[in-house]
């Protein structure tokens, strides 16, 4: 990480983009045409403001770029940041977007004859294997997580596991796959994140772009 390149700041891809686009206008942001342009196929994009790019990742992959100084800020959920715990990130701005929970949920027909307090050894399908280990552990429960990026919703109906962790926001996917939420592990809201070395190095340009997210999410 040069300390006279400019700035870059990492952005998911996705729903949570949508969410996005409002933010960076409030705080000055306007990225090239081609940010908006479905068929370009770029990953980096200008800005208006010369010392200041945007790349477009994967959103489990912005808290990497930032970690590892690709990127100096990014906005992330606090799911992906859970996850990965990677030191070199902070995270100083709520941006109160994308908005959702990640819960524990299992088919319906396992509901009134299951009781979680009695579990001590649960497969469970999950995104989050590291979250969810951590969860359980503390509550003195032994987790086997089958790893899936996707379709976890399938896992109890085809006999991978009986209940999944995942992020809900209505409920409606659940619903429609014969399953129910049973537990909420955490609430999850988009991040502002910093790595932490760029803000030592580059206080000023850094510090002003937190100020400026800070001012447009306390006003939203």
């Amino acid at each position: 990480m040069r300390a006279n390149q400019p700035l870059i700041l990492a952005v998911p891809k996705g729903r949570i983009l949508k969410e996005l686009e409002p933010l960076l206008s409030g705080v000055g942001i306007e990225p090239e045409a081609a940010f908006n342009d479905p068929s370009a196929r770029q990953l980096q994009f200008a800005t208006n403001i010369p010392e200041l790019s945007i790349i477009r990742v994967r959103s489990f992959d912005v808290a990497t770029f930032v970690a590892f100084g690709a990127a100096h800020l990014g906005v992330a959920g606090n799911d992906v940041l859970m996850e990965f715990d990677y030191a070199e990130n902070y995270a100083p701005v709520d941006l109160k977007i994308g908005a959702c929970r990640l819960s524990i949920a299992e088919p319906h027909n396992m509901v009134e004859s299951d009781d979680p307090d009695r579990w001590s050894h649960i497969r469970v399908a999950t995104k989050y294997p590291s979250i969810t280990r951590k969860y359980f552990a503390a509550r003195g429960v032994q987790a086997e997580c089958i790893k899936l990026n996707g379709a976890m919703e399938l896992a109890p109906s085809l006999g991978l596991c009986r209940r999944i962790v995942d992020l809900v926001s209505s409920g409606q996917t659940l619903k429609d796959n014969g399953l129910i939420e049973i537990e909420k592990i955490a609430d999850i809201t988009s991040r502002l994140i910093v790595n932490r070395a760029a803000l030592k190095t580059r206080p000023v340009q850094v510090q002003t772009w937190v100020d400026r997210f800070q001012e447009v999410a306390d006003a939203a």
